[in-house]
């Protein structure tokens, strides 16, 4: 089989390289290994008609507007703030860190003016290292021991199986600290979740006459049959050049669903459990798309070693292994035959608007070089 563009994956980074080739006159085949598409951010309505991301909360935020511009030309969205709690000392605190969080663990009444101050103080109390050199360093940096012990350390252990300090420093860049009472956890200007579900507009994405599906299909089974000009790539980095540097390590979750007689059942879409119970956070999905019930639907997240790659690790030496892999890559991509792109592809912890700002870099990068 010839086809101008395949394109291996089905999640965002596949969904928005097959529209965007498509549009400019390719013919696109996207090979998935699943029965579904979406990847990471696929949903369905459960028997309460309740919209559950089969693999966890995904809410899409963005300060980019063209990557805003871009999903919505595909699907309505409701707008939502997303804001966590975590559950410490017995009580619902506010998650991440801010002015009414400090005040509530320390006892104080700190005006926003008070608590960079403050924060410094704790700081000047701790031990890290300077340049940072771990994930607890990152942290510790900014808050202090007493603070990072209690929301960061124990979590950050159930959700990679590691101590901190052997996770790299770029980890914690993903977590704002603020002085202010500002409890949303993105501050993002552009925020909200599909209306209608991600899997409905991964669909809208893929509904061109230049695209055909084949779903159920391992890419790996089939490649010899397959000829194209280009291969898009969206899956795990180290298979696909056979494991030659070794396996990389890859985090997975174990998803359990409770539905609960009541209307509501948590205070907050997402509370966080740093230091109790087996599970890492729950997730009332009905907070999260203002879906009506008289039921509600509990995700519960247990991380495991092994299953469906949810998250890379950053440790060392899978950055190292990682660095290795991508010289490869970068072989691949200067043909002008290949691209990588991806939170498996690229093994980056990616959120979802980096994954589609890097789609639109590099397909329009690829298509300029057409010309």
């Amino acid at each position: 089989m010839l086809y101008d563009i395949v394109i291996i994956g089905s999640g965002l980074a596949g969904a928005t390289s097959a529209h965007i080739l498509a549009e400019n006159g390719f013919k696109v085949l996207v090979v998935e290994k699943e029965r579904n598409i979406g990847g990471q951010c696929f949903d369905y309505k459960d028997s309460n008609n309740i919209t559950i991301h089969k693999y966890g909360p995904h809410i899409f935020h963005t300060k980019e507007k063209r990557v805003w511009d871009f999903v919505t030309r595909f699907s309505e969205f409701n707008l939502f703030q997303h804001s966590v709690l975590s559950y410490a000392e017995g009580n619902f605190i506010e998650f991440p860190i801010n002015r009414i969080t400090i005040n509530k663990i320390f006892g104080l009444e700190l005006s926003c003016n008070e608590i960079e101050g403050f924060l410094k103080e704790e700081v000047k109390k701790s031990k890290f290292n300077t340049p940072h050199l771990s994930f607890r360093d990152a942290i510790v940096s900014q808050v202090g021991e007493k603070l990072y012990s209690l929301f960061f350390e124990n979590y950050t252990k159930k959700q990679w199986n590691t101590d901190p300090e052997n996770l790299s420093p770029e980890l914690a860049f993903r977590i704002p600290i603020r002085t202010n009472n500002d409890s949303r956890y993105f501050t993002d200007m552009y925020q909200g979740i599909p209306k209608d579900g991600y899997t409905k507009m991964m669909s809208n994405m893929l509904d061109h006459p230049n695209i055909q599906i084949l779903l159920g299909c391992d890419y790996f089974s089939k490649k010899d049959e397959i000829e194209s000009k280009l291969t898009i790539y969206t899956g795990e980095l180290d298979r696909f050049f056979d494991y030659k540097f070794g396996e990389l390590e890859y985090r997975s979750v174990r998803i359990e669903l409770k539905t609960y007689d009541t209307k509501q059942f948590q205070p907050a879409p997402v509370v966080n459990y740093p230091n109790d119970y087996d599970w890492t956070r729950t997730t009332e999905f009905k907070q999260l798309t203002g879906e009506v019930s008289d039921k509600t639907t509990i995700c519960y997240e247990y991380p495991l070693a092994q299953g469906h790659a949810f998250y890379t690790v950053p440790t060392k030496e899978n950055n190292e292994k990682r660095l290795k892999y991508m010289q490869e890559v970068a072989q691949l991509e200067a043909s002008g035959k290949f691209l990588f792109i991806g939170r498996l592809a690229e093994y980056r912890y990616y959120n979802m608007d980096n994954v589609i700002a890097a789609t639109l870099d590099k397909i329009n990068n690829w298509l300029n070089n057409q010309k």
